[in-house]
């Protein structure tokens, strides 16, 4: 179909109002949390308000976006927006690239040039792809998600292969994904292997993580023991406190959670704001990781286009609507995966970048994918093109690398 450009713009007065809002922010008493254990600090946060309400230009960030090409499709009659970037090569491989949560599309803006451009960066032309970043669905622009309640991440995935074969007139493609959009990826990679050259994702989550009646307990029921290893009871408890509160409020209470988060810039921030400093490896300072400036774009995105309540309903929805296998063979995922690992988030036991490769390719996610490219990096976090982008984009052309037409 033909596609027509549609740059991204946020009208004056949603900026108008975001300013107001913030200058009304009325902040909790929040005293002996300088270092974050309670949560947020309330210093830091008041410090970033302050900041997004007199100092941060999102015109200056919406014109660098704009360096991009952008078009607004509707598939299946759910309203789509996705950012491309074309490929410059001699033969360049259609990529579609997922984000998640508390992601955004533009958590892939450092790795779209070296994957669409690789000559500009020193590498072969020949690694070029065709680069399209979709929002997903509900998550930011083109606006609010509606018709759609019971969207996620497998429904996606159907509207992602009808966006690249229909609507973009590709036979087959390349994914990559991360955290949610790793769902998305492997989905397309089990249900349209036929039609991926391959996948490539991050962390390598099983196609059916959501599924179960508390799949919100990360420690699956198990008790902490006495007997535990130190080192084992310890890193049980650290990414619990990383990820179960998380889990636990957008499965059970995410539209409670979203009235306040949506009347109040201030309280989405400081949502998202958690997520970004305790998955990202910053070594205790954030801004090493995400300047102020990459916080609030990433938030005005959130906040321009009141998405919060849906982005939270993936969650949700991935558990009420279980997925199911489009066939019983093995692996689950058959279209080749390349998978990059961190050693931030290795579970309870793993120490190495040798070790977490040695658990994957030997433990019980090995027989979900067809693997032929894992990598462990000991450093860089959850959101992996972000903070380090060098890697993922290495990695990424070595699974793809002798899979090309």
């Amino acid at each position: 179909m033909a596609l027509v450009p549609t740059p991204i713009h946020v009208p004056d007065e949603v900026l108008d109002d975001l300013r107001t809002r913030l200058a009304l922010t009325r902040p909790p008493l929040d005293e002996g949390n300088e270092d974050w254990s309670y949560g947020v600090p309330g210093a830091y946060l008041q410090e970033l308000v302050a900041h997004w309400r007199d100092g941060f230009d999102w015109r200056k960030a919406e014109a660098a976006i704009n360096a991009y090409e952008h078009y607004q499709v509707t598939v299946d009659g759910v309203p789509l927006h996705f950012m491309r970037k074309p490929g410059v090569g001699p033969r360049p491989v259609p990529l579609i690239l997922t984000h998640g949560w508390p992601w955004t599309f533009w958590h892939w803006s450092k790795v779209i040039d070296p994957l669409a451009d690789p000559a500009a960066f020193g590498g072969d032309p020949a690694d070029a792809f065709d680069v399209i970043v979709p929002s997903l669905p509900g998550f930011g622009f083109p606006g609010p998600l509606t018709g759609f309640p019971d969207v996620n991440f497998w429904k996606v995935a159907d509207l992602w292969h009808t966006l690249m074969t229909d609507t973009l007139g590709h036979a087959k493609y390349a994914v990559g994904g991360c955290d949610i959009g790793g769902l998305i990826s492997s989905q397309l990679g089990h249900k349209y292997a036929d039609h991926v050259h391959g996948i490539h994702i991050g962390s390598g989550l099983r196609l059916d993580f959501f599924t179960g009646p508390r799949a919100w307990d990360l420690a699956q029921g198990r008790p902490l023991t006495d007997d535990m290893p130190a080192d084992v009871r310890a890193r049980t408890i650290e990414m619990d406190h990383r990820s179960a509160v998380h889990l636990a409020a957008h499965m059970l209470d995410g539209a409670t959670l979203a009235h306040g988060l949506s009347d109040s810039p201030a309280g989405l921030l400081a949502w998202l704001l958690e997520r970004w400093n305790s998955w990202s490896d910053n070594g205790g300072d954030i801004e090493s990781v995400f300047t102020k400036d990459d916080l609030l774009t990433h938030a005005t995105i959130y906040w321009v286009n009141n998405s919060i309540a849906t982005s939270m309903r993936y969650y949700a929805n991935a558990n009420r609507y279980p997925w199911t296998p489009v066939h019983d063979r093995t692996p689950v995922v058959e279209a080749p995966v390349g998978v990059s690992l961190l050693c931030y988030e290795n579970p309870p036991g793993i120490h190495t970048a040798a070790e977490r490769v040695h658990m994957f390719k030997t433990g019980p996610q090995s027989s979900w994918f067809n693997h032929v490219n894992v990598t462990a990096h000991e450093r860089g976090g959850h959101f992996i093109p972000w903070e380090i982008p060098d890697a993922w984009v290495t990695d990424l052309r070595r699974t793809f690398h002798d899979r090309r037409p």
